[in-house]
């Protein structure tokens, strides 16, 4: 016992002096586009940006894009976008691996990080934004903010049992540093941004 509180005072004895928390009352980063600082971090990131004029054009852009032209399963929350698959009719979310690409609606994006901020609130199985092969999520251009500070003044805690910032489509460099896109996650990412 003696070796263990000889150890314990001399650790205590060169501890730091204690110091005051920064104050978060500060200008934070603000950009002159947020929406141009967004879509450069997201596609530095793997992801893609896009803008449209209305809901109704985001099924072109997603037209456009061949992995979606050639899609069997699409699961999608958006009315101008049709889908195919029910995801309040499955009760096994393990059914849900085949879905090729899922359209979802994302509540913001932040300017400083190309992260937007989803969640499951009309969601059966939040893991459609993990097991689909592609994902696409459509945000009214309008709901992006600078930067985090003011991110998290819009989240509310326990509002959703899932809640989380995406950038880009999964990825990972782990096993000697060779990237693989869609190790875990969906191999794309599209954010379709309406005015």
């Amino acid at each position: 016992m003696k070796n263990r509180e000889t150890i314990l005072n001399a650790v205590r004895s060169h501890s730091p002096a204690p110091t005051e928390l920064p104050s978060l009352q500060q200008a934070w980063v603000r950009y002159d586009d947020p929406f141009a600082q967004f879509k450069l971090l997201l596609e530095s990131v793997g992801g893609q940006c896009v803008s449209v004029a209305s809901q109704a054009q985001v099924i072109g852009v997603l037209a456009a894009i061949p992995e979606y032209a050639a899609a069997k399963q699409i699961v999608s929350r958006i009315p101008a976008v049709p889908g195919n698959v029910d995801l309040d009719a499955i009760d096994d979310p393990h059914e849900l691996e085949p879905v090729d690409w899922a359209v979802l609606s994302a509540e913001f994006g932040v300017a400083e990080n190309g992260a937007v901020w989803v969640t499951d609130a009309q969601l059966k199985h939040r893991v459609i934004y993990f097991i689909c092969q592609h994902l696409a999520l459509v945000l009214p251009k309008r709901e992006i903010v600078h930067n985090m500070h003011e991110a998290y003044t819009r989240i509310t805690v326990g509002a959703s049992s899932l809640g989380l910032f995406l950038s880009g489509p999964s990825k990972t460099a782990g096993m000697e540093q060779f990237l693989v896109i869609g190790a875990h996650g969906p191999r794309s990412l599209t954010v379709i941004c309406v005015e």
